[in-house]
């Protein structure tokens, strides 16, 4: 969104938005209109199905904490789906706002007793806490769920999402595109293909939790 406001002119291509139509990047996924394109990883558009694996590795599910940057507007747009998606699921949902590092620590206090699982939505300040954040839900004895591979190598139990890598890989196509002529806003914004699923199953077994052989079998990659 800063590139954005810092030019109208200068060709702008995105790898990894998290809902770029809903944050007001682009006017729309067909036709982006402006100086502006790429991919998205349509953050909101998986949260149901985060939630199932969730269900899977927590049988007895039924409140569900969900951490957030309130402060980022792709964050905000994917809390309030994880809890349109959960209250259909008959969970009872606990928001845990932050907007700086050191809120961490207290909305885990906060949760003492209160939460079966945690929800982490991705952005660059929980991103930049992972370690710590996943220290704390593992001492919580709280099972998470996260939008990225790195999230579950730093200790999370589990995650589920877009391919980051491959995304990148195919933003190089925009810019060959681009410069060849074509128009930033006339390149349709294009959707994840390759979804990973990750577990840790050392964190599994450190919360003492015995994994579905179904669930592990359909992971892409496990972490020992």
């Amino acid at each position: 969104m800063v590139a954005k406001q810092a030019t109208s002119v200068i060709p702008i291509v995105f790898a990894a938005a998290g809902d770029p139509v809903g944050t007001g990047l682009v006017a729309s996924l067909a036709r982006p209109g402006g100086n502006i394109t790429g991919l998205s990883i349509q953050q909101t558009d998986v949260a149901a199905k985060r939630l199932e694996l969730l269900r899977e590795v927590v049988p007895g599910l039924g409140r569900l904490a969900i951490l957030g940057n309130v402060g980022g507007a792709a964050v905000l747009l994917d809390m309030r789906e994880v809890q349109a998606a959960a209250r259909t699921l008959g969970l009872e949902v606990i928001a845990s706002e932050i907007q700086r590092g050191e809120d961490i620590a207290p909305a885990f206090e906060a949760l003492k007793g209160r939460a079966d699982a945690f929800y982490v939505c991705i952005d660059p300040l929980v991103g930049t806490h992972r370690i710590r954040i996943n220290t704390l839900a593992l001492a919580a004895r709280l099972p998470t769920m996260h939008g990225s591979r790195e999230f579950v190598e730093a200790g999370g139990l589990m995650s589920y999402g877009p391919n980051v890598a491959d995304l990148f890989r195919r933003a190089g196509d925009y810019v060959d595109k681009i410069l060849r002529g074509a128009k930033p806003g006339d390149l349709p914004v294009e959707q994840p293909t390759k979804f990973d699923l990750v577990i840790n199953l050392t964190t599994a077994k450190a919360l003492g939790l015995t994994l579905p052989e179904t669930l592990l079998a359909r992971a892409d990659e496990v972490i020992e």
